[in-house]
């Protein structure tokens, strides 16, 4: 399984915002996840489309936008301008996901299907099923602060939609937002994602970019060879 390290800007220094997406380039993130949101259908006001323009200008790395956002169909146009390369929204924040998703999809992007905590996973089966969805995406907090702990409760779900992917023959990547850390991910990583967004365990004052994602990755390969050990 490919994983891949996301770190969320929404934990980043924003006087300093592009030296730490050059840092994260550096260290070889796969993805920058940006989360938009509209003090609507989360409590907290984040930022826009110029943000991820802003982004695009000093990273070559793919931006992963969570569109946290109330009828996230109008603004679809306005972030692929911006330079999304990905756009995941909320089965919760919409009542026409599949038209959205399709509007995502013949923007030639990636497009993705998030679910709050207690939402029932049957949208993310179908959209895998009838969409080709390419990305599903588990919240692991409740969404609209950074800093949360994670919701051990969420596990499960990860591991069901893998089966699902893995019963359809999907590729779609399931990702994880939420409660990131050095302690958790190896375990978000056996229930079966393989994108984790981290935050505040890439962004922060203990440790530079680099060896905060460099100890991430460490513990995903710590769990994977324990996972080995246990079959042999």
């Amino acid at each position: 399984m490919n994983f891949k390290i996301a770190p969320s800007i929404l934990a980043s220094d924003f006087t300093q915002l592009g030296n730490q997406l050059r840092d994260a380039q550096a260290a070889k993130a796969d993805l920058i996840h940006i989360d938009v949101m509209d003090g609507h259908f989360v409590p907290n006001l984040t930022f826009g489309a110029l943000i991820v323009e802003a982004c695009k200008s000093s990273t070559t790395i793919p931006l992963d936008v969570h569109l946290m956002i109330t009828q996230p169909e109008r603004y679809i146009a306005e972030f692929v301008q911006a330079g999304a390369d990905g756009i995941t929204i909320h089965a919760e924040a919409t009542p026409h996901v599949h038209r959205t998703l399709e509007m995502i999809k013949e923007k030639g992007i990636r497009a993705g299907l998030a679910v709050n905590p207690l939402t029932p996973l049957d949208m993310i089966h179908d959209a895998i099923k009838f969409c080709e969805l390419d990305l599903a995406l588990v919240m692991s907090v409740n969404p609209g602060f950074g800093g949360q702990s994670f919701i051990e409760s969420t596990l499960p779900r990860v591991k069901q939609i893998r089966n699902w992917c893995n019963d359809l023959g999907s590729l779609c990547d399931i990702e994880v937002d939420g409660g990131i850390n050095e302690h958790t991910i190896a375990r978000v990583a056996k229930a079966g994602a393989n994108v984790f967004v981290a935050g505040s365990a890439v962004f922060n004052q203990e440790a530079s970019v680099a060896e905060n994602i460099e100890r991430l990755r460490e513990k995903l390969m710590e769990g994977r060879k324990e996972e080995g050990g246990r079959r042999t």
